[in-house]
């Protein structure tokens, strides 16, 4: 069972203000994200000039290319929070930080656990790790019921991977404008030269 990939805040406001969301979307498909991420990227879309076009995008998108995930905490979505945060998820809700790649992990595992699979997308340090957690949790839980889904972690790098290969960017010029354009607005982004996105791999 397939499941639209979930995305964190970081990547859409860096896609979405580049006026990349095709792109984004010609590699994941249809997305989806929580409605705290919703609300942070509306939130720096408003506060920060670098990501002013980000909310304008996403509108587009909603609701055939974006949905939006409730936060409404249900039994599952908040065991899962709770479980992971260790903290009742009112209460983490009331707490900004992380929040967002707390949910997009969340609402994956939801989503695994009732036997689908989907895709995060997340640049996050903290997040990142939170989904390798999960997804060897997952894991283990599979070995021994084979109808638990799975967790399969994306981030910008890998995205653009993807386009490379599907040649959505046509030739190295391009990958480095899109990079040097999204390295802008994101300063956690590596220098492209050790990323392994311009490798002859890609490009052959």
């Amino acid at each position: 069972m397939s499941h639209r990939p979930i995305i964190d805040a970081g990547p859409g406001l860096n896609f979405f203000s580049i006026r990349k969301e095709r792109l984004l979307i010609s590699v994941l498909g249809q997305l989806c994200a929580p409605e705290t991420v919703r609300e942070e990227v509306f939130r720096k879309s408003r506060q920060d000039e670098r990501f002013q076009g980000a909310e304008q995008v996403w509108r587009k998108l909603t609701p055939r290319w974006m949905q939006i995930l409730s936060d409404h905490p249900t039994p599952e979505l908040a065991a899962v929070v709770h479980r992971i945060t260790r903290q009742p998820m009112r209460q983490r809700m009331r707490q900004p930080k992380d929040l967002g790649e707390i949910m997009v992990i969340a609402h994956s595992v939801v989503a695994a656990e009732a036997g689908a699979s989907v895709t995060v997308l997340i640049d996050d340090g903290y997040g990142a790790q939170l989904a390798t957690s999960e997804i060897s949790r997952l894991r283990r839980l599979r070995a021994g019921n084979p109808s638990v889904g799975s967790i399969n972690l994306a981030s910008t790098i890998t995205v653009l991977q993807r386009a490379a290969l599907k040649r959505h960017l046509s030739d190295k010029s391009a990958m480095r404008d899109t990079y040097r354009r999204l390295r802008g607005l994101d300063d956690g982004l590596p220098p492209i030269e050790t990323t392994g996105l311009l490798s002859a791999e890609l490009w052959s």
